[in-house]
């Protein structure tokens, strides 16, 4: 009785079998079986018990732009972080200065804000079209950077509890944390620099610059593949004769292979096939077992 429990308190916050694929970059996939929108610090304590209740996993989803759901309903109950939980301040504090940004903020926004205002090390983050949640929650980076890299803590809720780990505890990876299901970020605190505001935007417009240059538009959810060590996924899948190649209504982009690109109106089912049939051929053709970067709700790991 928890799920009714949770839709008759909270209202025009709660949404049964709600459009999720369509929140993702990739743009398919079908629905949640729940999904649940929190506004204010106050939503989060009226609900809160009910969601450590729920006999469902729960699943923050920021922009969804690291984030494929299969084609009809996954039983999940998806989190969204808005209102007071987008919000960015910061104050100078013995020669650093600290920024504290709420989990559903938007990473572009922040490094753009901070870069007008001469708050300096956060410019790469122009580049990720993600949330403040999921950077810390899968130490996103970019242009020789990531969040590792300035993160002092994050603020966490847990099974109905809200608590503060410094970044140590995370296990900050390359794109990995040590964050378990069930823990939602809700947000962090950076520690970043004083510089010049002008340098600093144009850092930003530098790394717009880039990715409008070597990345493909249209609906995709990034890199596919992490990185190998000493290597890079992209031209891997090119060694492997898949830049291209297309699967029903998804391709290996031309632009760079390490994206997929899924068509209008098309199925996740064949973005999630082709995903893994490049991991198989890459292994067949050059003996590297690539990771995934992206994440998935209702299919297994590819990797």
């Amino acid at each position: 009785m928890s799920l009714a429990r949770l839709v008759e308190v909270g209202g025009a916050r709660v949404r049964e079998h709600a459009p999720l694929g369509t929140r993702t970059t990739y743009r398919v996939g079908g629905t949640a079986r729940v999904l649940v929108t929190l506004a204010r610090r106050e939503d989060l304590v009226e609900l809160g018990p009910h969601l450590a209740d729920l006999e469902l996993d729960l699943v923050a989803v920021g922009n969804g732009s690291n984030l494929l759901v299969a084609d009809g309903e996954v039983a999940v109950c998806a989190v969204v972080l808005e209102g007071e939980f987008a919000g960015l301040d910061w104050r100078d504090e013995a020669g650093a200065v600290l920024v504290e940004l709420g989990a559903g903020l938007d990473l572009p926004v922040a490094a753009r804000r901070l870069a007008r205002a001469g708050v300096t090390g956060f410019e790469w983050a122009v580049g990720v079209p993600g949330t403040v949640g999921g950077a810390v929650a899968m130490n996103a980076g970019g242009h020789g950077s990531d969040t590792a890299a300035s993160l002092v803590s994050a603020t966490l809720w847990r099974e109905g509890a809200t608590l503060t780990r410094d970044a140590a505890s995370l296990g900050l990876g390359y794109r990995h944390s040590a964050l378990g299901a069930g823990e939602l970020v809700l947000g962090a605190t950076l520690r970043l620099g004083r510089g010049d505001p002008a340098v600093a935007e144009e850092e930003v417009r530098a790394v717009v610059r880039w990715r409008r240059e070597h990345q493909p538009g249209g609906a995709n959810a990034g890199s596919v593949f992490r990185n190998p060590p000493g290597d890079h996924a992209a031209r891997l899948i090119e060694t492997a004769g898949l830049k291209g190649w297309r699967r029903g209504s998804a391709r290996v982009s031309e632009k760079h292979a390490n994206f997929i690109q899924a068509d209008e109106g098309g199925r996740a089912e064949d973005v999630y096939g082709l995903i893994v049939e490049v991991r198989a051929r890459v292994l067949e053709a050059t003996g590297v077992a690539l990771v995934c970067e992206n994440r998935f709700l209702g299919f297994g790991d590819p990797a």
